[in-house]
């Protein structure tokens, strides 16, 4: 099955990080030291690694991710619903 690649610039590394898990990363980073969903895939160590070299790009993937279907974000492993993604998004860019 082909890798869906969101087709906005910087798209090929949030794909590679995940939507669902770039704004749980973030919230951790930002807002919440508590938060471990992001720790859940077993490649969390790559998606940082991606997370690091995208820094200039953060805000922007998030006004991106408050565009997205709440269906799509649903399918994340890390147990947050699309729902909860958009609120932590809304949240860290309030915050920016």
């Amino acid at each position: 099955m082909a890798r869906h690649t969101f087709t906005f610039q910087g798209g090929e590394e949030l794909t590679t990080m995940g939507a669902s898990w770039f704004v749980s990363y973030c919230y951790y980073k930002k807002i919440k030291s508590t938060h471990l969903n992001w720790r859940k895939p077993s490649t969390y160590t790559n998606r940082i690694s991606v997370f690091g070299r995208t820094q200039n790009m953060h805000k922007y993937y998030l006004e991106r991710v408050l565009e997205m279907d709440i269906t799509n974000l649903n399918k994340n492993r890390i147990d947050l619903s699309g729902i909860q993604i958009k609120e932590m998004a809304k949240e860290l860019l309030e915050k920016w």
